[in-house]
């Protein structure tokens, strides 16, 4: 059913019922100025086509609510190659990327002891302090593992690109520090202990795809450069630091950097330099 009405610029406007195959009803509206409105042949002709165009705005909307639930739970351009059919197992492709890889220490001894509704509210804010830092300097966040976060910045190009992104990656750890470093100071959580975490960054080459099994894929990056910057976050602990990065992405940054010593990392054969920021030096 068509609905007609008029302002007052004597503009004609018609408005028709959109109804989706799930059975919710949007609208589309016709607007004319030529004098006496809209012909009826114009009407029975728009009347026409309401059918075919309810379909096609369908096929949009569910689109564009499969892309807004893609950037939200993988990322956007994971998302994007999602969309774009993307998701044969085994599916991979070479990534030169910074890696970031950061963790909450004493998480464990935290989730015994908090209410649940308090720890959930927690990690909404740690990870809160995380994320927009990440992906305003270029990062893509892909993924969430319980206290733990995986994120990677693209390097395409040359060694230039590569000083750019691995500065913005380590500018976005000194925001990050500072801001969760301020959670306790916060109302909600000021009777919490100093909520203390580690982050891990380095520069290599990362498998990007599709992993899992038969009827359920992870999209996501593996290889030996992620497995040294986990192990990298596992030495933050230890030497009490917050921010460590390894030699090739210290090669990059303009930062001062300073060593913090060569260790023999589980699964690697030689061992690895680390690099420390010199505010947390010992």
């Amino acid at each position: 059913m068509i609905h007609a009405f008029r302002n007052e610029q004597l503009t004609d406007f018609l408005a028709t019922p959109l109804v989706f195959s799930n059975g919710e009803t949007h609208v589309a509206t016709w607007a004319t100025q030529q004098t006496g409105g809209f012909a009826d042949d114009e009407i029975t002709s728009l009347e026409s086509i309401i059918g075919p165009l309810a379909r096609i705005a369908e096929v949009y909307a569910l689109r564009r609510t499969a892309a807004n639930l893609l950037d939200t739970y993988v990322g956007h351009d994971t998302g994007e190659r999602i969309l774009a059919g993307q998701i044969r197992r085994g599916h991979t492709e070479t990534v030169h990327a910074a890696i970031w890889l950061s963790d909450m220490r004493g998480f464990t001894a935290l989730a015994d002891r908090l209410p649940p509704q308090t720890l959930i509210d927690l990690l909404n804010r740690y990870f809160d302090c995380q994320v927009p830092a990440i992906t305003r300097r270029g990062g893509e966040v892909l993924k969430f593992m319980g206290d733990g976060l995986l994120a990677v910045f693209p390097i395409t190009g040359s060694d230039s690109i590569a000083r750019v992104v691995c500065n913005n990656a380590l500018a976005a750890a000194y925001e990050v520090r500072t801001k969760v470093a301020a959670i306790t100071g916060s109302t909600q959580f000021a009777h919490l202990e100093t909520v203390r975490f580690g982050v891990a960054l380095h520069v290599g080459d990362v498998l990007y795809g599709n992993v899992g099994g038969v009827n359920r894929l992870d999209f996501t990056c593996i290889g030996p450069a992620v497995n040294l910057t986990s192990r990298l976050e596992g030495l933050t602990g230890r030497l009490n630091r917050i921010i460590l990065v390894s030699a090739e992405f210290a090669r990059y940054c303009d930062a001062e950097l300073i060593p913090a010593g060569e260790f023999m990392l589980a699964g690697f054969v030689k061992p690895e330099m680390a690099f420390g920021v010199q505010d947390e030096a010992r």
